[in-house]
């Protein structure tokens, strides 16, 4: 009998965020994208561009006023890679699951 507990260590909350990432090995070209959870620790981004396994990331959160109670909170965050996989009837919407190493509140 396989486990099939979940072992994230942080709770999840399903989300959605717009986003702007960086990824590193693209030369800084930034990519627009949506988060689908986030946790403490680590969060699911959906985009458009192929990525790897491993890949370190850049990318900035924007929380808007009704999750905030107030103004819009943009959070830059750095991490990695660690699952890659495809949605889509043609495979173009990529979806990946990001480590959150660091992360800073931007001022407006």
């Amino acid at each position: 009998m396989t486990d099939t507990a979940d072992k994230r260590s942080a709770q999840r909350f399903a989300i959605t965020l717009p986003g702007t990432l960086i990824l590193n090995e693209l030369r800084g070209d930034e990519i627009t994208f949506k988060t689908r959870d986030i946790s403490s620790s680590g969060v699911y981004l959906e985009f458009g561009t192929p990525v790897s396994v491993g890949s370190s990331l850049q990318f900035v959160l924007t929380f808007p006023p009704e999750i905030t109670n107030g103004n819009p909170l943009r959070v830059e965050c750095k991490g990695n890679v660690i699952r890659v996989e495809k949605h889509g009837a043609d495979g173009t919407v990529i979806g990946a699951a990001a480590t959150i190493e660091r992360y800073q509140i931007l001022r407006q």
